[in-house]
């Protein structure tokens, strides 16, 4: 399951991400539908790949789960209730806490809803996939899946501003090689546009926590905090900012306040 340092790494997401996934059953899908997206150039593993390693890591009673609902896609025609059943098999693997392929069905379901809500739920499982892993194939699997899945949500709701910052949150976990600094450049462009979204210096704080600047940190969180009272994320990133910084009473406030989001 996501922890809520987890959750609220996605700024715009995780009320769709709730709605969408939690409380369904679960399953992998038929070989039509995996490859039907295997469209991303270059990728050094593939979703059959991690599936399958997935698969040795599960019960006997989550493997039947898995086969009934793979059954049940196979036999879906129409498209509504296709989705249905990729609902379902994404939940499964969310609980079984396999974000790779979770995102691989939610980002299936955004093929076929084209809704900047259904993409930016895949890409909220592919940032936690990302996150999570320290296996470097699959971590940059799980980017490159995640930058499509925003990129994708942002050109479909552009007045959307969350987005592109957690487009951003996905370059700085994984800067591009040819250009390291793309995370702190969109963010800073995003904040000349939008100086009044706490969902902005919320990633800006965020970067300067994970880049040890606290004063930094605590300014942009402070600004953030200021703009916004009801952002669950604000007080949980001032609680570690605070802590950082050494002011262990801002940060016990904080984090209480944190505790009750």
């Amino acid at each position: 399951m996501l922890t809520k340092a987890q959750i609220g790494a996605i700024i715009g997401a995780t009320v769709l991400f709730s709605v969408l996934y939690f409380g369904f059953d679960r399953r992998p899908a038929d070989n039509h539908t995996i490859n039907q997206s295997r469209s991303i150039q270059g990728e050094s593993i593939s979703i059959e790949t991690l599936i399958e390693e997935a698969k040795k890591r599960l019960s006997e009673q989550q493997i039947s789960e898995m086969e009934t609902l793979e059954g049940q896609l196979k036999s879906e025609q129409q498209d509504a209730s296709r989705i249905e059943s990729l609902k379902k098999i994404s939940g499964f693997w969310y609980r079984a806490n396999e974000l790779p392929q979770a995102g691989f069905f939610a980002e299936e379901i955004a093929n076929l809803e084209n809704s900047d809500s259904s993409w930016s739920v895949a890409g909220a499982l592919f940032y936690t996939g990302l996150v999570q892993s320290q296996d470097q194939n699959v971590r940059e699997y799980c980017a490159k899946h995640a930058v499509k899945a925003f990129e994708s949500a942002a050109s479909l709701a552009p007045e959307i501003v969350e987005h592109r910052v957690n487009l951003a949150l996905t370059y700085a976990e994984n800067p591009p090689p040819d250009n390291p600094m793309q995370a702190v450049l969109m963010l800073r462009d995003l904040e000349q546009k939008y100086p009044e979204s706490s969902s902005v210096y919320n990633a800006l704080g965020r970067l300067a926590i994970k880049t040890g600047q606290w004063q930094r940190a605590v300014d942009r969180l402070e600004k953030s905090w200021s703009l916004e009272k009801n952002n669950p994320n604000t007080p949980c990133l001032l609680a570690k900012a605070y802590e950082g910084l050494g002011n262990q009473e801002k940060s016990t406030e904080f984090a209480a306040l944190c505790k009750g989001r």
